[in-house]
């Protein structure tokens, strides 16, 4: 009987001592995620109004990764509407490689992209945004649209462009 009743007390001791954890753990958690919306956030980038769009590549490229990239970012051209009065730029969006196949399962596509934003008045640049983009597609039909839209994607960001409408 005794070695029951400490089997059990232990037992109920080691619950209650787990919940209380994940209970102090959870409130750590928020208190952290709390504090860091107090921390000053980063200015935001300068914004542009962008009136167009160009895309342009070496001979490697491959023609849907242009033809989706142009699309992509001029139907979002359109249909950011801005309501004040900013710089007025074109912009040229240069692909300088694309690798397909990568990975152990060859599903993996990247892709080196500059951007350039040239001043609508004096034709200066301005601006000047270079990254890397790597996408995942296990169509390999698809894999380029894919690409296309997540280098879209990027520079929608970028340039604070609305999704364009499908």
């Amino acid at each position: 009987m005794g070695w029951t009743r400490f089997f059990v007390m232990n037992m109920f001791q080691s619950v209650i001592s787990k919940i209380l954890l994940s209970f102090i753990a959870l409130v750590s958690g928020l208190a952290l995620i709390s504090c860091g919306s107090l921390m000053p956030k980063e200015p935001p980038g300068p914004i542009y109004d962008v009136r167009s769009a160009v895309v342009v590549s070496g001979p490697k490229v491959p023609p849907a990764v242009l033809a989706g990239v142009g699309d992509r970012v001029n139907k979002a051209i359109n249909a950011t509407v801005r309501t004040e009065v900013y710089p007025r730029v074109v912009l040229t969006i240069r692909v300088v490689s694309v690798t397909t196949g990568q990975g152990y399962d060859k599903s993996q596509s990247s892709a080196k992209i500059t951007v350039d934003a040239a001043s609508v008045e004096d034709g200066t640049v301005i601006a000047v945004s270079t990254f890397d983009v790597l996408s995942r597609s296990n169509l390999s039909d698809a894999s380029e649209e894919i690409l296309a839209e997540n280098i879209a994607a990027r520079i929608r960001s970028i340039f604070t462009l609305s999704p364009g409408s499908e």
